[in-house]
């Protein structure tokens, strides 16, 4: 749920940026700093992350953090991915208003409540208990309930009762693309995005299917943690 980027901090407010006691213009510092100047240009993209209030899926002891550009720790040993790789992964999805989208690795939730401020129906799945209880309360609270289904499942099998998926996004990396996500991307169109790769470094991977064939874009190196399951790694290897 991470990516390793670095660079481009504007001078703002002697080089700090807004204060964390402010968490709007924390946040609208981010999105124009980290994904804007990054060659982030999809103004919906820009505009849910704009309206999500990330500092809401950050634990309490990293919250003065939570716009920061970093990955940052949450419960069960996982992450929510930084900044720019969720606006990355979403631009690349290409969603539209009333998608169906397949969530995997839900986490803190965080991902999923940026599908959701696009106007999807999110389907997101999550392997630990803890994890996906907690994320279900907390989009429940904020307003993303009717939006998203959060489920525990082993989320490198997808979903094949709910396909076809207009949009699939994976947030853990995997060994290679999984057949079993591939198969219920939308013959029509349908995209994945997902890193894919060893546990010390995966590559950025956009699936798109038409029909029976499937094209493959690399956007660049990443580092997430790993996806586990049956289509994944196992734990601990």
């Amino acid at each position: 749920m991470q990516r390793l980027w670095r660079g481009l901090i504007g001078a703002m407010n002697g080089g700090q940026g807004p204060s964390e006691d402010d968490p709007v213009a924390a946040r609208a510092a981010m999105v124009e700093r980290q994904l804007r100047a990054r060659g982030i240009a999809d103004e919906r993209v820009l505009g849910a992350i704009l309206a999500v209030p990330r500092e809401a899926f950050v634990p309490e002891r990293h919250r003065r953090s939570a716009h920061a550009d970093d990955a940052l720790p949450i419960e069960a040993g996982q992450t929510i991915s930084q900044p720019y790789i969720v606006g990355r992964m979403t631009e690349l999805l290409h969603v539209a208003v009333g998608d169906r989208v397949l969530d995997v690795g839900t986490g803190s939730g965080y991902q999923a409540a940026v599908l959701a401020e696009l106007g999807c129906r999110v389907v997101s799945l999550e392997r630990i208990p803890e994890l996906a209880d907690s994320a279900r309360v907390r989009l429940a609270e904020l307003g993303y309930g009717d939006r998203v289904e959060v489920r525990t499942a082993d989320g490198s099998l997808g979903d094949p009762a709910g396909a076809p998926w207009r949009g699939i996004l994976v947030a853990a990396a995997a060994p290679a693309i999984p057949e079993a996500l591939r198969l219920q991307l939308d013959p029509d169109g349908g995209r994945m995005v997902l890193p894919v790769g060893g546990r010390d470094r995966q590559d950025l991977i956009s699936v798109e299917r038409r029909d029976d064939e499937w094209v493959e874009t690399n956007d660049g190196p990443v580092m997430f943690v790993p996806l586990i399951g049956a289509e994944g790694f196992e734990p601990g290897v």
